[in-house]
């Protein structure tokens, strides 16, 4: 079943981008190369609504899927008879958008005859990092850190991850889109907060920081200080006019969302996003020491769409230099949802780790 140079299909569709990626392994040297990723991304399709829209997501990934996967197949250059397996994201996501990935894999292994390898998409995040180093980087402590996801894992091997913790609410980047809509940013709300956040003063508003300094739990809160945020902004919002009927109308801040209804100065814009990103960033990195303070581990990965955040990448290397453990960063591209990270699914498809063709989605976030 696996040769010594192994050319896989994998598939994403998770949430809201429809991606896939041809990519291929040597067995004996085990380096890994990507011939081709493509990406379709639906910002366009939910940035009126502030977020992902689950329904909008599944019908795109219909309409998406089989060109991206033709486009990727034309990129690398290969046929689908040239494929020794087909990768797919089975979990975490959403219900509708993973059905269709999936659909799209299994038909592809019933009329080719290629034995279908289920990749969870917290642990392919995470793998970005393994892609990186170019070397072996387990044991570690992966962090995961995205729209949908804030999780700590203990990763023993490739293909053995443990949850050490992970948020009880929200996660870090959804905190940062309903920020962004409560600022008047656009959406997403990561690369809005941390461009606003590049004129303000980090220290100006002293928002919480959720269970940073509870050192008996491995775990993340970021709905509290969404709502700090929130109860900061009402300073500014606009007194009650009378409506028509003579009652008296004050709208609301999340009225909206993603539509600025309150002008706030440029300037509290730029201290606020400045304050709340350094509040969320703290709580990672805090979080991220606790767990290889736990596990005895001294090397620390960290993917996902939030990893892209650059005072989060720098605050991760103070750290990294100042407490001695190693940090392994997924590279800026594999860090939004993308196919590419699926070659995780090599290191499943050589320990024998393939699926039955009744295999079925787990969708729903990790708690």
């Amino acid at each position: 079943m696996f040769r010594s140079e192994s050319i896989l299909l994998a598939i994403e569709t998770t949430c809201d981008e429809t991606a896939a990626a041809v990519i291929s392994s040597n067995s004996i040297s085990g380096h890994i190369k990507i011939l081709a990723s493509v990406v379709a991304s639906q910002d366009d399709l939910h940035r009126r609504f502030g977020g992902v829209v689950p329904e909008i997501a599944s019908r795109a990934h219909v309409e998406r899927i089989l060109p991206v996967l033709d486009e990727a197949l034309h990129q690398a250059g290969i046929a689908l008879d040239d494929l020794d397996a087909v990768a797919v994201a089975t979990s975490p996501g959403l219900a509708g958008s993973l059905l269709v990935g999936l659909v799209a894999a299994k038909t592809l292994c019933v009329t080719h005859n290629l034995p279908l390898v289920a990749v969870d998409h917290l642990h392919a995040h995470l793998y970005a990092c393994r892609m990186a180093a170019g070397e072996e980087i387990f044991p570690c402590v992966g962090l995961v850190v995205s729209g949908g996801h804030s999780h700590l894992f203990r990763c023993k091997t490739p293909t053995d991850f443990e949850l050490l913790g992970g948020t009880i609410d929200d996660a870090a980047g959804e905190a940062f889109d309903k920020v962004a809509a409560l600022l008047g940013l656009p959406y997403p709300g990561g690369p809005a907060i941390a461009k606003a956040a590049e004129q303000g003063d980090r220290t100006k508003y002293a928002f919480p920081r959720p269970l940073l300094h509870d050192a008996t739990r491995i775990a993340f809160s970021f709905s509290g200080l969404k709502t700090a945020v929130r109860y900061l902004l009402e300073k500014w919002r606009p007194e009650p006019v009378p409506s028509e009927s003579g009652s008296q109308q004050t709208p609301r801040l999340d009225e909206h969302p993603g539509e600025q209804h309150v002008q706030f100065p440029s300037q509290v814009i730029a201290d606020v996003a400045a304050s709340f990103e350094s509040a969320v960033i703290d709580c990672l990195v805090g979080k991220a020491e606790l767990a290889l303070a736990r596990t005895g581990l001294t090397t620390l990965c960290v993917g996902g769409g939030v990893a892209a955040n650059q005072w989060l990448r720098e605050q991760l290397a103070a750290k990294a230099e100042s407490h001695g453990f190693r940090l392994l960063l997924a590279p800026m591209p594999l860090c939004t949802d993308n196919a590419a990270m699926g070659a995780i699914a090599m290191e499943r498809l050589k320990a024998g780790l393939v699926e039955p063709l009744d295999l079925d989605i787990r969708p729903g976030l990790v708690r």
